[in-house]
């Protein structure tokens, strides 16, 4: 199952959700602000993660200037405490699965959560196109 962390007034948040509903996927939103997020939740996400916190900690928000913490030398469970305390340290939307973490909308990016028979038909369809276009091209030139 998908989870999908957001905030009510983040426009890259309901990107995600309209083209999850768009494509007909099951979701379970976490709102990062009101919600109840366990420590395992924090630590699954974390583990999706390719570069640790650089990936989720939003190094913009007001949070993260006001804690002034060097967060690749804290300790775990002072990490999620931090970001339990202070969600609006996290990046969003943060799309997670079994396997996968997203960062931020990224129409492209998010298409990894498409089972895997949908991407290969949806590159079928894409290929055809292109080849259709290029022989339109082709008798237009000659």
């Amino acid at each position: 199952m998908i989870k999908i962390y957001t905030v009510v007034a983040c426009s890259s948040c309901k990107k995600a959700k309209e083209w999850l509903e768009s494509h007909r996927m099951e979701y379970q939103e976490v709102n990062l602000l009101t919600d109840t997020i366990s420590k395992e939740d924090f630590l699954e996400i974390l583990s999706l993660t390719e570069g640790g916190t650089e990936d989720i900690i939003s190094k913009r928000s007001r949070a993260y200037h006001r804690l002034n913490i060097d967060f690749e030398n804290i300790m775990l469970n002072d990490l999620i405490e931090i970001m339990d305390e202070n969600r609006t340290l996290l990046r969003r939307p943060l799309i997670v699965d079994d396997k996968r973490l997203q960062v931020g909308y990224n129409e492209d990016e998010i298409r990894k959560f498409l089972p895997r028979e949908i991407r290969q038909v949806e590159i079928k369809v894409a290929t055809e196109r292109v080849r259709e276009y290029e022989l339109e091209q082709a008798k237009n030139e000659g």
